[in-house]
Order: structure tokens, then sequence, then C-alpha cells
């Protein structure tokens, strides 16, 4: 799962969605430093991205993108699966996206002393782009897959996801639909525990 997902999936609790966004950027050594809500946000972090590396359904969507982008298509899926979160957003939440938005900036930006350099690079442009709400809109994941092949360290074929999206969208939205409800109830059960 990509940005929006993570922060839906801390399940509103400031510390866990802290520690949620900053795991990509840290190592398991800096993750233990961290208090212990924003310590399990980090270990939910990586326990959505196992549940859902494992999961039929999204090797289903990266089957569809495997003969064009090989190893990226986990990447892409993530993204994708950002957009049908934003897309369905109402399904989801009863605040509105935008609102969930500006609040999880807010949040963030309160934290920038506890991300990490690399999160507070990022994080700037995040809001900037406004990358939570316009997941929602192909011309969000359009820019989200050019800023992603600027950055690849192989050839990609990334800048043409979008038309992987458009040309197999019912596909990729089937696989969402019965794959996220799994990962919400999952999280729920992990924040629990």
């Amino acid at each position: 799962m990509n940005f929006l997902a993570h922060l839906y999936l801390s399940h509103d609790s400031d510390h866990i969605m802290v520690g949620n966004f900053i795991a990509d950027f840290i190592n398991g050594e800096e993750a233990a430093s961290y208090d212990e809500n924003i310590y399990k946000g980090i270990l939910l972090h990586r326990e959505i991205d196992s549940f859902t590396d494992r999961h039929p359904q999204v090797a289903r969507g990266k089957k569809l993108l495997w003969t064009r982008h090989r190893h990226y298509s986990s990447v892409i899926v993530d993204i994708f699966y950002d957009h049908f979160l934003a897309r369905n957003w109402e399904e989801h939440s009863n605040i509105p996206l935008e609102e969930f938005a500006s609040q999880v900036y807010t949040t963030l930006e309160r934290s920038e002393h506890l991300l990490p350099l690399k999160a507070r690079e990022v994080l700037p442009r995040i809001i900037a782009h406004n990358w939570l709400v316009n997941y929602g809109k192909m011309e969000g994941i359009d820019r989200a897959m050019q800023g992603m092949a600027s950055r690849a360290s192989f050839p990609s074929q990334m800048k043409s996801a979008v038309e992987d999206l458009r040309n197999n969208y019912d596909e990729f939205e089937d696989t969402f639909r019965t794959f996220f409800p799994e990962l919400i109830h999952h999280t729920k059960a992990f924040l629990t525990t």
C-alpha cells in the first residue's frame, strides 16, 4: 500500500500515523529508538506491507503488470490501490477525504521534529501537490508514476503505468475491493494485540 492507505490504516492515532509514515525512511535500529506508540506505527507499516505482499488478490494485480513492469509491479499496484481508496473514500470514512488529508498534513507537520531527513524532504512535496487527494485522479496517479520513474534505480516503464490502469481498470478495482476490507480487519486486529 502507498501513503494514503498507510495513513488511513493508522485508525485515527496520531502517533501510529507518524510511525506508519516514517517506516520506509528508517532502518530497524532507528525504529527501536522511537517511543512505544510511534514504534507500533512502524511495526504496523511493516505488517501492512507483509500482509499485502502475501495476498492472492494483490498477486493477481501484479500479474497484470508483470510483462511490462517486472519487479516494479508491486509498487505500481500499491499506488493503484491508493487511487481506488481515494475514489471510493466515502465507503471507508465518514470524514471527507480533503478533511482527512488536511488533518494528516497538520499532524505530520506538527511532528516534523520526529521525522527522519528523507521524510522531512518529501513531506512538503506531498502537501504542496496534495498527493492524498490527488491519488483519486488519473492526473495524480500519472504524476506519481512520473516521479517514481525518475527515481527508479533501473530502467522502468512506470511512465506508462496509467495506461495499464486504464486498460484494466475494472480488474484492478475488483482486486482492491476484495483485498482492502481484509486488510482493514487485519490492521485493526494487529493494533489490539
